[in-house]
């Protein structure tokens, strides 16, 4: 099975080119069912080959498939070729089992836009083009051996995420929103070339290949290869991953990017693109590993960024724009545990995320479909007596946003990064990560008491709300369920038999990082604890400010109206990057308009002005006289033979 894993790219490949060539013939149904079925496929292609793999000793679990040689020059020969190992059979499961829910409950939801209108032919096949080209750039990203194969399944990502953020590009905010994402991205893009670039002149040249097995053995055995560049190359990917993982302070994009439809923003901004950041530094763990002290940057820009997250959140009242910062605070997690060394607890969140955040974004879009567009929460409340699947969907997702004890994935993958913190001695980053998790729970049942207890704060809307269709709900239900057995795959390992299942899977495909460092087991369980009372004192204050005493939010936030004022602002990183773009305008202006116009042209004008003048001077010797001509010659003949006597003398 391993050698045909290049299986898994030719479902959502056919599917796209029959939409692209016969989409419209076909019409909505048939087209938006063969894109499903199609990532359906390539999920059962993963699973086979998480099985065929799982059936390999450890030692043996990483294979490397090669399709064929692309580009020969000396010794270096970059080849097309897929790396099968437990990481990236992971991702590949997360990409294409989530991606295939999420295309399911597109089937139904895109028949009509966000805003109910009937939506034609040609956006509807065009949607599910976009979504299997992302399916195949995703995978291509996951599974490639190489930098370079990594750097196409990066940028095609990229490309699939512009033309799904600005899918109704009729409205100016999508078309804005598309260009921002595009433009942000490719700062993060920049330094993943750069650092491309210098491991193939630093390790790639020697190996005589830029597959990471090469690179990392090659690096392994001299590491002196990097001497001086180990440091500039991993804070080039650190680039690159605070790009597409929404990151401080590259996270500016994110938010903006709800104004793609809803599953995309379940399916790009939630589960899948907005992990590769996470994947990129857990793969390439053995260059990190070289450079210390990038590592601690990525986990003091992760936890920074949970919180900074958490606490726009809570002053959002958009749905889907709190699940946005949701998103960056989950992101800023998963870079808090890659950066104390813990991979595979940064791996094991980025899965649970994966499942409870596609669900909460595909129970927005089902509240959407019911409040006609509507995503203020203050103008629904009660719904869930009129939509029980959702708010049960929503609920379980929420529970496990907010680390629900003992029954949620979200509380397990959220100890184990704390966990990971602790051991590698990051106290600090401990203490915010556990405030983090207080907030979390806050903003997490927020949604929940709001939007579906309560009465109804706009009667008309709340008339007007019901259940969406099965083929929406039924999603919903199988990842909500999935976000409670998931938590099985890591927990603590000091239980007998169960605990660690998910490290001891990943272990030969990752760095052994600050993992390795142990904690006794009574501290780990006094951490657990910890988290335990953190995530029910935040479930009682959501309850207690939003349906106890709702009037008590207000006079909250007049206490703390700078910080709510200066969160609610996003902390002001969109008005500097608008600064900085108009003082950039202005001294481009300025260039333009005087050290243009007034210096350079002017320099330019004289050089023509005398070069001119001195070809008119030299023009009146050309009289066309041989008299003149022959008087020139004499003259320059004395010059010479005056030079050569002249020297001759004072010899």
């Amino acid at each position: 099975m391993l050698n045909y894993a290049w299986l898994i790219f030719v479902p959502p490949l056919i599917a796209l080119l029959i939409n692209i060539f016969l989409g419209r013939r076909l019409g909505r149904t048939i087209s938006g069912w063969l894109g499903a079925l199609a990532v359906g496929l390539s999920f059962v292609v993963a699973v086979g080959l998480y099985l065929s793999l799982y059936g390999l000793p450890v030692e043996e679990r990483s294979v490397t498939v090669v399709l064929w040689d692309w580009i020969t020059i000396g010794s270096f020969h970059p080849q097309i070729a897929l790396l099968i190992d437990p990481l990236s059979v992971l991702m590949a499961l997360v990409v294409t089992g989530v991606g295939f829910l999420i295309h399911i409950y597109s089937v139904q939801y895109m028949k009509e836009d966000d805003e109910h209108h009937d939506l034609d032919v040609r956006r509807y096949v065009r949607y599910f083009v976009y979504v299997n080209f992302f399916i195949v750039a995703m995978l291509i990203l996951v599974l490639a051996n190489n930098f370079v194969m990594l750097y196409m399944g990066w940028e095609g990502v990229g490309l699939a995420s512009f033309l799904l953020i600005s899918f109704w590009f009729y409205k100016p905010s999508a078309r804005d929103a598309g260009k921002k994402a595009f433009l942000v991205n490719r700062i993060g893009d920049f330094g993943m070339a750069l650092a491309i670039f210098l491991i193939f002149v630093s390790v790639g040249a020697v190996a005589g290949s830029l597959a990471y097995k090469d690179v990392f053995a090659a690096v392994a055995a001299n590491p002196a290869l990097l001497a001086g560049v180990a440091g500039a190359i991993t804070l080039l990917l650190l680039l690159a991953a605070t790009g597409k993982s929404a990151q401080i302070p590259l996270w500016v994009w994110l938010p903006d990017a709800m104004e793609g439809p809803t599953p995309v923003s379940a399916l790009i901004h939630a589960a899948t693109m907005v992990t590769a950041g996470v994947y990129l530094i857990v793969r390439t763990s053995p260059l990190f590993e070289l450079a210390g002290n990038t590592l601690t940057l990525v986990a003091w820009i992760g936890g920074l960024t949970a919180l900074m997250g958490a606490t726009i959140a809570l002053t959002k009242t958009d749905l889907k724009r709190i699940l946005a910062y949701s998103t960056i605070s989950q992101l800023g997690y998963m870079f808090l545990a890659v950066g104390s060394g813990a991979y595979a607890a940064g791996m094991f969140h980025l899965t649970t995320h994966a499942l409870f955040k596609a669900c909460l974004f595909l129970g927005a879009g089902s509240v959407m479909h019911a409040m006609h567009g509507e995503l203020d929460i203050n103008k629904m409340g009660g719904l869930r007596h009129k939509m029980r699947s959702t708010y049960w969907t929503f609920l379980i997702a929420a529970a496990t946003l907010a680390g629900f004890p003992i029954v949620t994935g979200g509380f397990w993958s959220k100890d184990a990064v704390l966990i990971g913190a602790a051991a590698n001695g990051e106290w600090i980053l401990y203490v915010i990560g556990l405030f983090t998790a207080l907030l979390t729970a806050i903003y997490s049942f927020k949604m929940v008491f709001v939007v579906f207890w309560g009465k109804p704060r706009d009667q008309r809307l709340y008339d007007q709300a019901h259940e969406s269709p099965r083929l929406m709900t039924w999603p919903l239900w199988i990842l909500a369920i999935l976000s409670i057995v998931v938590s099985y795959l890591f927990l603590p390992e000091f239980l007998p038999k169960v605990g660690g299942l998910l490290a001891g899977w990943l272990e030969p495909a990752v760095a052994h990082g600050a993992e390795e460092a142990h904690i006794t087991v009574g501290l780990e369980i006094a951490l657990l604890v910890a988290s335990i009372i953190v995530s029910l004192t935040g479930t009682y204050l959501a309850y207690r400010f939003y349906v106890q005493k709702p009037e008590s939010v207000v006079s909250l936030r007049e206490r703390l109206s700078f910080f709510h004022k200066l969160a609610d602002n996003g902390y002001y990183f969109d008005a500097a990057y608008d600064w900085l773009r108009n003082g950039l305008w202005v001294i481009a202006r300025w260039l333009s308009e005087t050290f243009d116009a007034g210096i350079i042209d002017r320099a330019v004008n004289g050089i023509a002005r005398g070069t001119g003048a001195v070809g008119a001077w030299t023009a009146r010797l050309q009289t066309g006289l041989v008299g003149t001509y022959a008087l020139t010659l004499f003259v320059g003949l004395v010059v010479v033979l005056g030079y050569f006597l002249l020297t001759a003398l004072l010899k």
